[in-house]
């Protein structure tokens, strides 16, 4: 047998990997939740205990210097429980299983702004329909760690996120006129990137990423997508990943 055939893998091979690859992600994401519950719930508690204890201690005092640092304190551990937030937030999609994908999305765009002097655009749909849920947590994945890049590296202006159904296909584009970088380098720069292509391609879909110095970035990541047909008691088709 030549090595050419032998480095061909069987149809069902494949979608042995493609099903241990799903699952890998299901765990991951399950392994989010459950550290985000331990993280409100315990961390996020105390904290909360901390501070009542705190404000208790600034209304006994008398002494103005122990008011201060007390206040300091306070000051201090607003931070603390603000960045807890946000942790959890990045951990947990919550908006995404309450809220649903487009709106997910919109809330992350909104972030971007208020946090940032951009001006952010969008074109998404009205909703995504029954869309496999694992490919909706790859979406808001991919746009959570993009747009997270774009705050952090990009110095842009504009911020932008375009999702459509085109031929079979979901297409996710998330795009910015920042200062770009070289592709080469992006594995050094602790960009993410990685993730997320072995995310996208674990569900199989591709990614594909354009940016070079003074020029911005592009990044398109497609899923092709199976019509199963209408679930009972729904007209809205459901949407799953299919290997390409």
């Amino acid at each position: 047998m030549s090595s050419k055939t032998a480095a061909k893998s069987h149809p069902a091979d494949q979608s042995e990997v493609s099903d241990l690859s799903r699952q890998l992600l299901q765990a991951q994401e399950e392994e989010r939740r459950r550290i985000t519950r331990e993280l409100h719930d315990e961390t996020g508690q105390a904290l909360m205990v901390l501070r009542f204890q705190l404000e208790m201690l600034a209304g006994e005092s008398i002494d103005d210097g122990q008011k201060s640092r007390i206040q300091e304190s306070l000051v201090l551990l607003d931070r603390t429980i603000d960045g807890l937030r946000r942790t959890i937030a990045r951990l947990s999609p919550r908006v995404l299983e309450e809220l649903g994908l487009v709106v997910a999305i919109r809330k992350q765009l909104q972030l971007l702004a208020r946090h940032t002097a951009m001006r952010t655009h969008q074109e998404l749909p009205d909703d995504v329909g029954d869309l496999d849920p694992d490919v909706q947590v790859a979406v808001y994945r991919s746009v959570q760690e993009a747009l997270h890049n774009v705050a952090k590296h990009s110095r842009a202006r504009n911020a932008k996120v375009k999702l459509t159904f085109s031929g079979g296909k979901l297409l996710l584009e998330i795009e910015d006129d920042g200062v770009g970088f070289s592709t080469r380098n992006a594995a050094d720069r602790g960009f993410g990137l990685k993730g997320m292509r072995e995310r996208a391609s674990a569900l199989g879909g591709s990614m594909k990423i354009r940016s070079h110095p003074g020029e911005g970035t592009r990044i398109r990541i497609a899923f092709q997508i199976e019509e199963q047909g209408s679930r009972s008691g729904s007209d809205k088709p459901l949407r799953r990943a299919s290997a390409a």
